[in-house]
């Protein structure tokens, strides 16, 4: 390079710091999206000492209930006299759908089991309940 000649332009692209952003977005959704995909309203969970394994969730129908006597399915509250329609259609064509119910841990066994009837009495064969796992913290409360 000589004196008063202009520098030579470099056409090279640095793509290192694309690609670290890209990773720590990739990390971020892969960690967000899924608590972004549970259906239903948050509620606290009973706790038990050996839940069995939750499986799959396709074709499956989440019924939510709250303490205060709100029932959801899936995303979509229904009042309680239009609960069987409504599980009815949530089910669609699904050729062997499964009912889980994710209740409130200050409901009382009484309105579970009501939830629990109105299912079997639309036409739905058993039910499925979910629930936490025990902790060393959980344990001791």
């Amino acid at each position: 390079m000589r004196l008063g000649e202009p520098a030579k332009m470099q056409a090279a692209i640095n793509i290192t710091p694309l690609v670290d952003v890209v990773l720590v977005l990739l990390i971020i959704f892969m960690v967000m999206a899924p608590r972004m995909m549970r259906k239903g309203p948050e509620v606290p969970l009973p706790h038990t000492a050996k839940p069995s394994d939750q499986g799959d969730e396709r074709g499956r129908v989440l019924v939510t209930m709250d303490s205060t006597g709100g029932i959801w399915i899936d995303d979509q509250q229904v009042p309680p006299e239009r609960f069987a329609e409504g599980l009815i259609a949530a089910v669609g064509d699904e050729p062997d759908p499964k009912i889980v119910i994710k209740g409130d841990a200050r409901l009382k066994i009484g309105d579970v089991r009501a939830a629990m009837l109105a299912i079997e009495a639309a036409g739905f064969p058993g039910v499925g309940l979910i629930a936490k796992p025990n902790s060393d913290k959980a344990g001791g409360e």
